[in-house]
């Protein structure tokens, strides 16, 4: 049973039916057979497929649909923009984002080519430790928050910035070698320095308990890199707490309404509660300005960033395989080092003249 990337039933400013998904057997570009469905939801589909060129590759495929009554101009505007975007995915390269490889239209149906990700994403993992009667642990949640935010700090950092606009935790994996994945691209926009609009017209605007009031706004709202903040934000609430927060609408109607995280988790430190609200603030001006603040609030000092610990086991690397390569040697000079010691400190001295 899969989990699917898409929830149609909350995908914000969808309307409308959506053609029916590619069969199994289905080979797309003469080149990607489709093997199974994997989500489908209001504004396309995740297919797995096997790479007819590189035998054994698997490639996950995601289809990208107009909105509904969608004009032709609206059409030809979003293939424009799909193209630009698909474009600047397939240049990024994260260890925590899976690689873009291709990208292209058949049957007025635009497709994303990318890496397959296997294992579990985090909503089947919270999922099953409250089915079990517990949280996941801080440790473990906050070491994803980690690699999540040196995923985003590399797509904020590009030139034009690039945001994500849909993270949650059925959109992150955990791989069988227990790192993270942002797997799904499917509201990424890239944003211009001019740009006082940054709604993407290629796909809908988000999920609800992840999504702030500003990326309510249609045409008219405005989006930046505290969008995904607040939506990290909310997915480490639903990985502490168990449960997915209000919707940004319930809490501006009811104040009140988001329960402090250490009345549901008494486990969990004041300052992961602390880091996680003000991640969720309401207004824009009340989050971290950038995810390096967030990271900072979240881990302090406490925790070094993953690449900074690269850096210093790979300084510390070859020395310790020199020593291994060399033990012998390394001995035989331990062991004269000493005899020097032990002959200056015991061996007769000569009388003062």
């Amino acid at each position: 049973m899969h989990t699917s990337l898409f929830d149609s039933t909350q995908d914000v400013g969808h309307n409308g039916p959506m053609p029916a998904p590619f069969q199994p057997g289905t080979v797309l570009r003469g080149r990607y057979k489709i093997i199974e469905l994997i989500g489908q939801g209001g504004m396309g589909a995740v297919y797995k497929a096997e790479d007819l060129r590189l035998s054994g590759r698997l490639c996950a495929v995601k289809e990208i649909l107009p909105e509904a009554g969608a004009l032709p101009e609206d059409i030809a505007q979003m293939q424009e923009q799909f193209y630009r975007e698909a474009s600047v995915l397939a240049r990024l390269d994260h260890s925590s984002l899976p690689k873009v490889s291709d990208y292209f239209t058949e049957n007025s149906r635009e497709l994303l080519v990318m890496d397959y990700v296997p294992g579990r994403d985090l909503k089947q993992l919270v999922d099953e430790a409250r089915r079990q009667g517990h949280f996941l642990s801080e440790g473990q949640v906050l070491d994803w928050a980690d690699q999540l935010c040196d995923a985003l700090t590399y797509l904020h950092g590009q030139e034009p910035p690039v945001l994500h606009r849909d993270i949650k935790p059925s959109n992150i994996k955990l791989t069988p070698h227990n790192t993270i994945k942002l797997v799904d691209f499917g509201l990424v926009k890239v944003l211009a320095a001019d740009e006082s609009r940054t709604v993407t017209v290629v796909q809908g605007r988000g999920t609800v308990q992840y999504t702030p009031l500003e990326q309510y706004g249609g045409d008219t709202g405005h989006t930046d890199a505290r969008t995904d903040i607040y939506a990290l934000g909310a997915t480490l609430y639903h990985l502490i707490s168990g449960a997915a927060p209000p919707d940004a609408k319930q809490r501006f109607l009811k104040p009140g309404v988001l329960t402090p995280l250490r009345q549901i988790n008494p486990q969990i430190s004041a300052r992961t509660e602390r880091a996680v609200l003000r991640a969720m603030a309401m207004h824009p001006d009340g989050r971290p300005k950038d995810v390096v603040e967030l990271r900072d609030s979240l881990l302090g000092s406490r925790t070094q960033s993953r690449g900074a610990v690269a850096a210093r086991q790979a300084l510390r690397e070859p020395w310790i395989d020199a020593l291994h390569k060399n033990r012998l040697l390394a001995g035989a000079t331990i062991g004269l080092a000493l005899l020097a010691l032990l002959v200056s400190l015991f061996a007769p001295r000569l009388p003062a003249l």
